[in-house]
């Protein structure tokens, strides 16, 4: 799926969108009596035949009870063990693209790191849920050359020592709801925003200061994806959740592809108290142009993770 939109007007749509989503939802979660003793309402006692109570009895209909891991919000924090390949290629402002440069084998960055994750949950309704999810991870090696690179403005000569970087946050904002949920399980479709932030670049100090310079490139990629969600509870303690998501999508000046995907089992330990352990994956292609530079950047992780939930607020659902 390939979609050109306008950033500004895909951010105003969805401020405008969700807080609706958000107040039926709340609305169809309250109890039936709420509805009945509004002015809009029916009330029993005006119904005076047998046949308009039993009418009125079927029109209120049992709404279904979400899994036990349907909670009213949820805030999580864990460790996360990524696999990382990266490919950067800069081009300069003659719009001469240089090497492409692969961050690993050609830099001596470390395949394998480690670093954090957060997220929290808000249930609006029994069916509808909003997430906010931040990752961050920053990597930097030391590395003799092994060829000639291009970057940016300079090209960087076989075995000369170079200092690089790689430093990304990632923050996704994301609104689901739930198509199907009964007591066992729950799945829906999600639609939402990751924001890439990124900077990369190289350091080579050469015996002179007249022989050092050094090259970087930075950019910010809101990059939006669609895609479905579920869980399933095998027992009372022990579920299992995942979601995957893809678009591709050209905003503005920056062209880009994402596909995700999660899946994690969760176990209560107590009231409130979750341990997960999961699995997550997230790459990315992203052509970008900056002040008269262009960049392309593809970047993919996965690996696994170990997280805590703690659940808290009051259900109206």
């Amino acid at each position: 799926m390939k979609l050109k939109v306008n950033s500004t007007n895909v951010l105003f749509f969805g401020m405008l969108l969700l807080p609706i989503l958000a107040y039926n939802q709340e609305v169809a979660s309250l109890p039936n009596d709420s509805f009945n003793n509004s002015p809009y309402g029916f009330n029993a006692k005006n119904l005076t035949t047998e046949s308009s109570v039993n009418d009125f009895d079927s029109f209120k209909k049992e709404k279904p009870t979400p899994p036990w891991f349907v909670k009213r919000f949820r805030i999580t924090a864990g460790i996360f063990f990524p696999i990382n390949n990266t490919k950067v290629e800069v081009g300069n402002e003659s719009n001469t693209f240089g090497t492409t440069i692969d961050f690993e084998d050609d830099l001596g960055f470390r395949k394998s790191t480690t670093t954090f994750l957060a997220d929290l949950q808000w249930r609006i309704s029994r069916r509808s849920r909003l997430d906010l999810n931040y990752f961050n991870l920053n990597r930097s090696s030391f590395h003799t050359l092994q060829k000639d690179i291009e970057f940016k403005d300079h090209t960087y000569t076989i075995n000369s020592d170079v200092d690089a970087f790689f430093n990304t946050n990632i923050y996704l904002i994301s609104y689901g709801y739930a198509f199907l949920t009964n007591p066992k399980y729950e799945l829906g479709l999600m639609i939402g925003v990751h924001v890439l932030k990124s900077d990369v670049g190289i350091n080579f100090e050469g015996n002179t200061a007249s022989i050092s310079y050094n090259d970087s490139f930075g950019f910010t990629a809101p990059l939006p994806d669609i895609g479905i969600w579920g869980g399933y509870a095998f027992t009372d303690r022990l579920a299992i959740n995942g979601n995957i998501s893809y678009l591709s999508v050209k905003i503005d000046n920056i062209d880009g592809k994402i596909i995700s995907y999660n899946a994690s089992l969760m176990y209560e330990i107590i009231k409130s108290l979750d341990l997960s352990l999961g699995y997550t994956g997230l790459n990315f292609t992203i052509d970008a142009q900056k002040n008269n530079a262009q960049g392309y950047l593809k970047w993919g992780y996965n690996g696994p993770s170990l997280s805590v939930s703690y659940s808290f607020g009051k259900k109206k659902f």
